[in-house]
């Protein structure tokens, strides 16, 4: 590694020497996963848009079940096979998905019913993957260098999907969306060669317990449903979960008053396409400004909890605007500010509270907080979010409900900031 590049890097974040190989791998890593995505991510926008509201929830439905089928194998994985290969096996299983819906697609056969597997599945890549990338950073980083590290780590993710966005917006027209499904494969292909360069990187961990260990030389054992086992015993764990669900609720709520508002400002799908990319790409480009010189240094000053506590905030105060004004220019407004506030802090300090915990808690726990939970949550709200709506309640009053959620999930992060804390001494 050379002197200029550890310049370079010193000046937008505090690393040692001996952190920049292993750090900018990680950030590599997070960028062509990101990209991959984000070139998925409005493809599935508008072909839930397609679908209407009114299906939705029975999409989110399918999701959850696919996702309590899906997070035992891979526990089943996690205890099997160590880290350097079932890393490798998650994302190649992934692009040979990707390659089967490409067939399908260009076939145009049963296209309708091959668009609703598609948004499923890749509601479920998008966690998988990226619960997989942050359990291996929690494996490999301690808490002190996660809070000084994280920041810029997760700004490798966010200039991925810029990059990703980028490709949609001017290359849906000339390619074809379904061909975007081979640029997101092969950039999925680069996401893991830099995966397994990390692995090669990373300097080994010597402030573990044997029973800590990372687990890139053996399996670390155990069952199918550990992670089931791991939360019920930890209140700690169990709170991570609550904000995870609360977390969902709020997404799940946004993400319904947004199918509403975008499909009548647009009947148009290229136009609409054209609108979700358009707020990834405005999202992608102020959180990279923040991760690079700001997150780390926030962070570390003010703790996990606070900056957990962000996003909360702003769902709050975006939820108060749409209660008075459900527009399409304060959908758009109140979707960037909560992407920047999530990942340029809130998600980062997320990240952090699992560094304060045994290995197999990061990957088999944390793992089904990240999918199961998660996608639990969303089943669980959009029927909620269905039965409000269907008790009257317009979409500013479904928004003026979700205030004083928002305000105890803040509450929420607060308190786990200081269990890290606890923990950590």
């Amino acid at each position: 590694m050379t002197a200029i590049v550890q310049r370079a890097v010193g000046r937008l974040v505090e690393a040692k020497p001996e952190e920049v190989k292993a750090l900018l791998w990680s950030f590599a890593y997070f960028f062509f996963l990101l990209a991959s995505y984000f070139i998925l991510r409005p493809l599935r926008d508008e072909m839930g848009a397609a679908a209407g509201r009114d299906f939705l929830q029975w999409l989110f439905t399918a999701t959850f079940f696919v996702m309590l089928i899906v997070s035992p194998i891979y526990a089943a994985a996690v205890a099997r096979l160590p880290r350097k290969r079932f890393i490798p096996l998650v994302y190649h299983f992934f692009i040979l998905n990707l390659a089967v819906f490409w067939v399908l697609l260009q076939a145009d056969a049963w296209r309708v019913e091959t668009a609703r597997v598609f948004f499923v599945w890749v509601s479920v890549f998008n966690l998988f993957a990226v619960s997989v990338f942050w359990s291996f950073m929690a494996d490999l980083y301690r808490t002190e260098q996660s809070k000084r590290l994280f920041g810029f780590i997760a700004a490798g993710g966010s200039a991925g999907t810029l990059l990703g966005s980028t490709v949609t917006v001017t290359l849906a027209g000339a390619l074809g969306p379904v061909n975007l499904l081979i640029v997101a494969a092969i950039l999925l292909e680069l996401a893991v060669f830099c995966a397994i360069r990390l692995e090669r990187a990373a300097p080994q961990r010597t402030d573990l317990q044997q029973s800590e260990k990372p687990t890139e030389q053996a399996p670390m054992g155990g069952g199918m449903f550990d992670g089931f086992k791991l939360i019920l015993r930890s209140p700690y764990l169990a709170g991570i979960a609550a904000w995870v669900a609360l977390l969902s609720l709020a997404g799940t709520f946004l993400y319904f008053i947004q199918i509403d508002v975008v499909r009548a400002a647009s009947t148009d799908p290229a136009t609409r396409t054209r609108i979700f990319a358009g707020m990834d790409l405005a999202a992608s480009l102020l959180t990279l400004g923040f991760q690079f010189f700001a997150t780390g240094r926030i962070v570390k000053r003010v703790g996990a909890g606070p900056s957990a506590a962000v996003l909360p905030l702003v769902f709050a105060i975006g939820f108060a605007a749409l209660a008075v004004a459900p527009a399409l220019a304060v959908i758009v407004v109140f979707q960037v500010l909560q992407r920047v506030g999530n990942f340029a802090f809130s998600n980062p300090a997320r990240e952090i509270f699992f560094t304060s915990v045994p290995v197999e808690e990061k990957y088999k726990a944390k793992n089904l907080i990240d999918t199961a939970v998660f996608r639990g949550g969303d089943l669980a709200f959009s029927w909620l979010f269905t039965g409000l709506r269907s008790l009257g309640l317009g979409l500013t009053g479904v928004a003026a409900v979700a205030i004083p959620i928002m305000i105890g999930w803040a509450a929420i992060a607060i308190a786990l900031g200081r269990a890290q804390e606890k923990r950590q001494k």
